[in-house]
């Protein structure tokens, strides 16, 4: 293929999952929603079903597999989402609401992880137990965006419950990312074999495998602890110059290069604990990631998400599959409601409270997607079951905002969204 080529794909890229998530979004849906139906409407699915005259396609788009070109703006749309995702990360709110949140949010990973093992055991027999245990990985994703606007509109998201619910869903995906880089490493599916673990490990120990990537998340907090300070420097010198963003998005691709390379954790780690690193700097985290976002949402993060429904292929789907995909999302849903609700209720919390609590976390979205397409890479699921994650993050995102609206039915609207009234904040409703 000449690049003139994928120009043009590019330019189609662009347009359709831009149209699709301006319709998605004004129904109320997530945008990345738009942009995988975009990838599944132009990719072989469906574009390629219907325009494959003797084998010649009008539009001859291909996923990303056969595509490098699309390949490696994918790959970098992945990094810069999961970047951004750590540097919009308060790590002050984690440490606020502390053990509650991480028994919160360690039950939120735990019950579907064990939930979903269990129902890839049952629908794939024959896959393995690798795989069993990444439709577990799939499940534990959490993305609180959406309950982040609700709880907004509800004005309740400076309440007891609402700061809760971020920082669980925050400690949940920094659980979640560290879950699905064990479990790539352990079934060496990680894309890439990095040759220093290849080294020390060459028996594949698992216990090795995981003290090396813990390794690596020592490494990544020490090396961060000097890179804050440099980068609190800088701030100090030039405040909100074009060079602050520059050196962050090279640190961000250097933590993915060395977590993938060195230490055979997955490259997207890298970039998110990366965010996590610059978060700590709160004045220039917030201009990074305004300028990250340009690119990553313009460009790159809607390449990512069109060529994840460019991978679907309906080759294969049957009444099996379907059955999978409904026990996949109820499943998913009620092992976060169950395991964050009764947690919480462990803690003192109401029960109206204790589910609040878990239906926030319900939701899924980016991280779940990302989490499946490695997969997908790494030979742990079949192109075919993308449609369970894609349905997952539908219903969730559906169900998610209208449970917790008539959870709060009558409930005080906190003032001017969770300020002050009076010297005071309401605790708990």
């Amino acid at each position: 293929m000449e690049i003139v080529d994928f120009l043009f794909q590019f330019a189609i890229i662009l347009i359709t999952t831009k149209l699709l998530g301006i319709i998605l979004r004004k129904l109320g849906f997530p945008q990345v929603l738009g942009f995988i139906i975009a990838g599944v409407l132009i990719g072989p699915a469906i574009w390629g079903l219907i325009f494959n005259l003797n084998g010649y396609q009008l539009f001859p788009i291909s996923s990303g597999d056969t595509n490098p070109y699309l390949k490696a703006f994918a790959e970098v749309g992945v990094i810069f989402v999961m970047f951004t995702a750590g540097l919009e990360t308060d790590l002050s709110e984690i440490k606020n609401t502390g053990f509650v949140a991480l028994l919160i949010a360690l039950a939120g990973v735990l019950l579907p992880l064990g939930g979903g093992t269990l129902l890839g055991y049952l629908f794939l027999r024959d896959a393995g137990i690798y795989s069993w245990l990444f439709v577990g990985v799939i499940m534990t994703a959490t993305s609180v965006g959406i309950t982040v606007e609700v709880l907004r509109e509800l004005g309740k998201l400076q309440t007891k419950v609402g700061t809760i619910i971020m920082s669980a869903a925050i400690i949940d995906d920094v659980i979640g990312v560290m879950v699905l880089s064990i479990v790539l490493t352990i079934a060496g599916a990680n894309g890439s074999v990095s040759v220093v673990s290849s080294y020390i490990n060459k028996n594949g120990n698992a216990f090795i495998s995981i003290a090396w990537i813990l390794a690596f998340f020592v490494f990544a907090i020490g090396t961060g602890i000097g890179i804050s300070k440099l980068f609190k420097y800088m701030e100090k010198r030039n405040p909100y110059t074009r060079r602050i963003p520059i050196w962050s998005i090279a640190v961000c691709f250097l933590y993915s290069f060395i977590a993938q390379k060195i230490f055979g954790v997955a490259d997207i780690t890298g970039a998110y604990i990366a965010g996590l690193v610059l978060s700590t700097n709160h004045a220039s985290a917030k201009y990074v990631d305004r300028k990250v976002s340009i690119s990553s949402y313009t460009i790159f993060a809607p390449i990512f998400f069109a060529n994840i429904g460019m991978q679907i292929t309906f080759k294969g789907f049957d009444l099996s599959v379907l059955w999978f995909a409904i026990a996949f999302v109820v499943m998913a849903i009620a092992m976060k409601i169950i395991g964050c609700g009764l947690t919480a209720k462990c803690f003192g919390y109401s029960d109206r409270d204790s589910l609040r609590i878990g239906v926030g976390m319900i939701a899924r979205g980016e991280v779940a997607l990302i989490v499946t397409q490695k997969g997908l890479y790494g030979g742990l699921i079949d192109a075919k079951y993308l449609t369970l994650t894609i349905l997952l993050v539908l219903v969730s995102s559906v169900i998610a905002p209208i449970i917790l609206k008539l959870l709060y039915k009558n409930s005080d609207r906190l003032p001017l969204d969770g300020q002050l009234d009076g010297g005071r904040i309401e605790q708990n409703t």
